[in-house]
């Protein structure tokens, strides 16, 4: 059964102004929501809970924050660790941003580039003492500030079957709008840019693509509503449009796969690790078209309110530790920010993925300040 995301409207008005807390918001003279980021100080906020001595880290499902690595740092620090774990990275700023006057956290560990403008406009996060001179300079180019630190990166873009696309029946895409015809209606499974973070990020990277082609008559949301109607398959997250439609995937090894899509949203290196946990085989591939991808980087950073600043600043320390970050590609499976360091070549992974020469270009402060209208839209064109 396709899985569609729905959400009531009122709802939906009740997760923009939540999420905007501490800024000012409005409507200009075309209805389009309008955003203004706090540019006072940050005051530091009050301790949301006792120094116990344990650090509690907000996260979600990352895999390189493993039990062995847990138990590594708590070996070398004496510090305890505790991890409180959301569903994505929407789900951390949400979290954050429902308990800003009582934080129940010290570190931050997963907003990406998309988010973390609006944690740092809301003072959600407080300014960080840690010592890293080894990061490289394409992980800084979003944010090279005190509030947080980049620890991964990738690049979001579309994945397809090449199964499917075998050049003959199918031929590979040389546009967006190649993928509004018949051949591939219901054969496209999109995270949602509300809930999944790589969602977002193509989204994002939608609207970059469709602000510099030739036509100046349609937008982005234009070719949304477009894919709508060709029967996109629109999933609440990454994993069910990867795992549970995907057919380029591992999804079949899995429960509950359906493998009706033949293209999705995942990472261009996503290929890359299908070889590398397959001796070298995948029959799925990235589409490098020109600003239809997105460089994600994913970031550290200490809560304002935290009770154990000195631990939480150890822990972004031991995370970008040369030990630790360099065993990205295969831990969280995702590049390392240090400098100097690639992709393995076992088993194809580097071999099988791919670096956008395009990737969007949009900033993070465009991100922060235009999102809510740009989900706004999306949702209006493609959940109703």
């Amino acid at each position: 059964m396709n899985t569609k995301l729905t959400m009531p409207i009122v709802f939906l008005l009740m997760m923009l102004t939540s999420s905007m807390a501490g800024c000012i918001f409005g409507l200009d003279e075309l209805g389009n929501t309008t955003y203004s980021p706090n540019s006072g100080s940050c005051d530091g906020a009050p301790i949301g809970h006792s120094d116990d001595g344990v650090l509690r880290i907000l996260t979600y499902d990352i895999n390189a924050i493993s039990d062995e690595m847990i138990t590594q740092f708590t070996n070398q620090s004496g510090y305890q660790v505790e991890i409180i774990r959301t569903e994505d990275a929407g789900g951390i700023l949400e979290q954050m941003l429902q308990t800003k006057e009582a934080q129940q956290a010290d570190l931050m560990i997963g907003l990406d580039n998309t988010y973390l403008q609006t944690a740092i406009d809301n003072c959600l996060l407080q300014y960080q003492n840690v010592s890293v001179n080894n990061i490289s300079d394409i992980a800084l180019s979003h944010y090279n500030g005190d509030f947080a630190t980049p620890f991964d990166q990738g690049y979001v873009c579309i994945n397809y079957d090449e199964n499917y696309v075998d050049g003959e029946n199918v031929t590979v895409p040389t546009s967006l709008w190649n993928l509004t015809e018949q051949q591939w209606n219901g054969k496209i499974a999109f995270p949602s840019p509300v809930t999944s973070s790589p969602g977002r990020s193509f989204m994002i990277s939608t609207i970059d693509y469709f602000e510099n082609d030739e036509d100046n008559t349609t937008d982005a949301f234009d070719w949304w509503r477009m894919m709508k109607q060709n029967g996109a398959i629109i999933t609440s997250g990454w994993t069910e449009s990867y795992e549970t439609h995907y057919t380029g995937g591992y999804g079949e090894w899995t429960e509950g796969y359906i493998g009706d899509a033949a293209m999705t949203i995942s990472y261009c290196h996503s290929p890359g690790v299908e070889a590398y946990y397959s001796s070298n085989w995948t029959h799925s591939t990235s589409l490098m078209l020109p600003l239809t991808s997105f460089h994600q980087v994913e970031y550290a950073g200490i809560i304002n309110g935290a009770a154990n600043v000195i631990a939480a600043n150890q822990f972004i320390e031991y995370l970008l530790s040369p030990e630790i970050n360099t065993q990205m590609p295969e831990a969280n499976l995702m590049y390392s920010v240090l400098n100097n360091t690639d992709l393995p070549e076992t088993s194809g992974y580097r071999y099988h993925s791919d670096i956008p020469t395009q990737p969007s270009s949009i900033s993070s402060e465009r991100i922060s300040q235009e999102m809510e209208s740009w989900l706004s839209q999306w949702i209006i064109g493609v959940e109703f």
